[in-house]
């Protein structure tokens, strides 16, 4: 396993030990592509690094002695192209095969690639080009990204670069390419923020990033040289740093890609896992809660051992149904773009269905009140790092281009994600939500998560999203927005039962006194629910109180 040459040791008995002494060291001038792609291609040139397939059928094996000779062809072909160090470049590769060996290529450049998702539209393009300032934009035609990027790009001095001439490049390209020198906190990736309550943010990470993810795929994901693993996102996403390159490649582990063109189903993730035979698997609540309604048994999942999640809150109900199916316990974690993994459920410890662990190697991690005081444990606080004594590897420079909010979020020598957790007795913490996302009634600060984790053991509820509404004698009133399973219908009979079932489950005050049945949630293009999409939609309907029912409800408003 390479990640071992950046430790203090190659075995930990607990985690205290762990956390004490996995920290990596970072070398000076450190360039993953030249220091540890290269150097596997000397030392395992067979070994599979990248095994891609796509929905129509091909299929693709990239060892590293390959992907090393390709990034170099490639790194040569952008420096033809007139793409220096400095320069950024917004890739729309989706999962395709390029898109790997493009970023080793500029890695080694030291040309800052921004990954960006091929659902965004023209004026979403245009706004990351000038915010950026973007030099080129390299992407996979897929009948109507380009139309976008072309739109968006107008008059501007940006070039666009064809998928197809990267992937001639890789293969025929010249594959000899000098060294180009690079400072470790030199700016090596950019992402933008999926920008759900503000403007996408500008996340820039330098080149010891990648060393943070030893704590993502080596202690969370527990991988080894032997896995195959499979997470489930689009390259526009920094979960795909998380979960298909640095850390995967530094356990010794193959990266499975599966490149789909369409909307994804239960039977094509399956399917997936057992024909490619994947060991590991990672992916966000709702693609577990879309494969605990799938007939499992139809599929041989023999090969899986390890499963992972992330992006969300996970429910109880859906850890449990899974651990049913496949007995298999997920270990959920915790981060951001900004971050590497910060909380998980590690190796030493027994899963809490719910919680997200315990603070990674390295990262001190604190639940602070709104004067920036460390809060007792069972008191919801703000998930803070302290950088007082040091500074994790993996965290974030800072938003590029964006002093004022680098400010905002690194202040009193602390790090304020902006999310809210609390922590039990037993050193598990435990997701709220956004600060945002936060529902006040009554006095009380209800989570959204808790109460959609209660609504999800219902038989009735597929998908759910807890927000607030406002109550002019509680402040506010938790509404639920539900999809219901199928065979139940949007009845009063089947609201009741559910706030009875809420009532049982959980403090009274948490009931949802506001049930809207809806066809599909709202989601972000990264598969998260836009609870702050849903609050807008609510702010123009009016409040309806039935003092016969206790429960309000929402009507058009009166022009």
């Amino acid at each position: 396993m390479f990640a071992l040459r950046f430790l203090q040791k190659n075995k930990f008995d607990n985690y205290d030990d762990y956390r004490k002494n996995a920290t990596p060291t970072v070398p000076d001038n450190f360039n993953f592509a030249y220091d540890v792609i290269d150097v596997m291609a000397d030392e395992t040139p067979d070994k599979v690094a990248l095994l891609w397939v796509n929905d129509s059928g091909e299929k693709k094996s990239i060892t590293f002695k390959a992907l090393s000779r390709m990034s170099n062809a490639v790194a040569n072909f952008l420096s033809a192209r007139g793409l220096k160090k400095g320069d950024t470049v917004l890739l729309f590769l989706r999962r395709r095969w390029e898109y790997w060996v493009l970023m080793m290529a500029m890695h080694k450049l030291g040309v800052i690639p921004i990954p960006s998702t091929n659902q965004l539209k023209a004026e979403d393009i245009e706004y990351r080009i000038d915010t950026a300032g973007a030099r080129a934009i390299i992407a996979f035609d897929d009948g109507m990204v380009v139309g976008e990027i072309k739109s968006a790009i107008g008059d501007r001095d940006v070039q666009l670069i064809d998928c197809a001439e990267i992937s001639d490049a890789a293969e025929n390209g010249n594959p000899k390419l000098e060294r180009v020198p690079n400072e470790t906190l030199d700016t090596m990736v950019i992402y933008f923020t999926s920008g759900t309550t503000d403007l996408p943010k500008m996340v820039a990470h330098n080149f010891a990033y990648p060393l943070g993810h030893i704590n993502t795929a080596v202690f969370w994901q527990r991988l080894t040289d032997d896995d195959i693993h499979f997470t489930l996102s689009e390259s526009g996403w920094a979960k795909c740093s998380w979960g298909k390159m640095y850390g995967q490649w530094l356990a010794g582990a193959t990266v499975f890609v599966f490149d789909f063109s369409r909307v994804f189903t239960a039977h094509d993730l399956l399917t997936a896992i057992a024909e490619n035979r994947v060991t590991s698997f990672c992916a966000p609540p709702t693609a577990y809660k879309m494969i605990i309604h799938a007939d499992m048994s139809k599929y041989d999942l023999s090969s899986l051992k390890k499963a992972d999640i992330a992006g969300e809150a996970l429910n109880p109900e859906v850890y449990e149904r899974f651990l049913e199916k496949t007995g298999i316990k997920m270990r959920e974690g915790f981060g951001q773009t900004e971050t590497c993994v910060m909380l998980f459920n590690n190796e030493w410890i027994e899963p809490k269905p719910g919680s997200m662990g315990m603070p990674a190697a390295g990262w001190d991690v604190q639940l602070l009140d709104e004067r920036g005081r460390p809060v007792a444990d069972g008191t919801v606080g703000e998930i803070c790092v302290c950088l007082k004594d040091s500074r994790p590897i993996g965290l974030f420079q800072g938003y590029h281009k964006n002093e004022k909010l680098t400010a905002a979020a690194y202040r009193d020598g602390y790090y304020h994600t902006g999310d809210v957790a609390y922590r039990d007795a037993d050193g598990y913490f435990w997701f709220v939500g956004r600060n945002d996302d936060l529902i006040k009634s009554c006095g009380y600060r209800i989570s959204p998560f808790e109460v959609e984790s209660v609504l999800l053991e219902h038989p009735a509820v597929r998908e759910v999203a807890v927000t607030g509404v406002p109550d002019a004698a509680r402040g506010q009133a938790v509404k639920a927005t539900i999809v219901l399973n199928k065979y139940f219908q949007p009845t009063d009979v089947v609201m009741r039962q559910l706030q009875d079932h809420v009532k049982s489950r959980t403090a009274h005050y948490k009931c949802p006194r506001v049930i809207e049945f809806v066809d599909s949630l709202p989601m972000t293009i990264s598969g998260k629910i836009r609870r702050a999409l849903i609050r807008t939609l609510d702010s123009a309907k009016e409040t309806i109180v039935d003092p016969v029912k206790n429960t309000i409800g929402l009507g058009k408003k009166e022009e």
